[in-house]
């Protein structure tokens, strides 16, 4: 049999959980970042998602100037955890340091992943539906507004058309191929 029937599987299980709740995990802090209202239903499905283990890290890791550094230090430390057990599933030598550097830039990634969809996901929304509310979308415009408004000042709507989320996600694709090869470079990742 071959050793990837089991290997590959298992790998896409552990990268889907965890990629999971380290969105969550990164939503919850962008969101507390941005200030974003916190009745909204999908800010408390993420409030409940992540709080056990954030209670537990909020005893030891303080938050400094409104930052929620528990959140991010979760997030690193689950990336790290997941990056080991692919490594491990993998059959790869194991190095415990080596997860917890290399976690640093696919966090970084992530973030600007996140902004990325956020950013395309606001910008159909306006299309199909312009105007209405969706709990989703009251979201989407809190996480992004502080990255939007400068593009927007920069370059106001033209004739009912807005494209400032082009310029934005065009600075954030250049950002991910500036920014990230030479991290991964210094922290050893596999994952170039």
């Amino acid at each position: 049999m071959d050793s990837n029937y089991l290997t590959n599987p298992l790998v896409f299980l552990v990268q889907t959980l965890f990629g999971l709740y380290i969105l969550a995990v990164l939503l919850r802090f962008l969101l507390q970042l941005a200030r974003a209202d916190f009745y909204n239903p999908i800010s408390q499905f993420l409030v409940k998602v992540t709080n056990p283990p954030l209670k537990i890290l909020r005893r030891i890791i303080p938050g400094i100037g409104g930052i929620d550094l528990s959140s991010i230090i979760l997030a690193w430390l689950l990336k790290a955890i997941e990056i080991l057990l692919i490594l491990v599933i993998s059959g790869s030598a194991v190095n415990l340091l080596g997860p917890i550097v290399w976690a640093l830039p696919e966090l970084v990634e992530l973030m600007i992943n996140i902004y990325l969809f956020a950013i395309l996901i606001q910008v159909i929304l306006s299309w199909v539906s312009p105007g209405s509310y969706n709990p989703a979308s009251a979201l989407l415009y809190s996480i992004t507004g502080p990255v939007m408004r400068p593009a927007q000042k920069l370059l106001p709507p033209t004739g009912g058309i807005d494209l400032s989320p082009m310029l934005v996600m065009i600075g954030l694709v250049l950002l991910k191929m500036l920014l990230l090869p030479p991290l991964r470079g210094l922290t050893g990742s596999p994952f170039l």
